[in-house]
């Protein structure tokens, strides 16, 4: 029994050492947090699957664990709702605002290649040009490539992380299970 105890001890010891990184950064203002909670432990319990190998699908769990991580990260970074910018040049500046010390922010675009980013993604641009998406065409003055573009972005990031989460629906009872 005292064996297990100091197992035990030494077990939480290495756990605190192996948290205390995340847990010093987590703040509760921002999800993005709660995505480093999550990768921290799935990226842990990856490794542990994959080594251990003690059960038949252990290998591809690890797998499917570590494409919730990457889908994670993308998440995290909001990879897909800031990925058209990758297709424009864009000069950003500020100018005094009307109300003292205050500045707004003007963004002024210098050159665009947004066709090539509708191409990779054609099933979603064909939603995005019929309307679908948070943002409207009215919104942006008459700029309707880049509002589909940015309807495509949000599209795209609504896409991961649903992916994400069912990926752990479908799977999270057979990894903890």
């Amino acid at each position: 029994m005292k064996k297990y105890s100091i197992r035990n001890f030494t077990q939480g010891i290495k756990n605190l050492i192996y948290w205390l990184p995340v847990i010093w950064k987590d703040r509760n203002w921002d999800g993005f947090y709660i995505y480093e909670i999550l990768q921290h432990k799935i990226a842990a319990q990856s490794k542990h699957i994959a080594k251990g190998d003690i059960h038949t699908r252990a290998q591809q769990d690890a797998r499917r664990m570590n494409v919730c991580v990457s889908l994670i990260k993308k998440c995290q970074e909001d990879f897909y709702e800031m990925e058209y910018m990758d297709y424009c040049e864009t000069e950003f500046r500020f100018e005094d605002s009307e109300k003292e010390g205050f500045s707004e922010l003007f963004i002024d675009d210098i050159s665009e290649n947004l066709d090539d980013y509708f191409k990779k993604y054609p099933l979603i641009y064909k939603r995005a040009s019929k309307g679908e998406g948070p943002f409207s065409h009215e919104e942006r003055d008459g700029d309707g490539k880049r509002v589909i573009a940015m309807n495509i972005a949000s599209i795209n990031q609504s896409r991961a992380r649903k992916l994400l989460f069912k990926v752990m629906e479908d799977n999270l009872e057979k990894w903890w299970g």
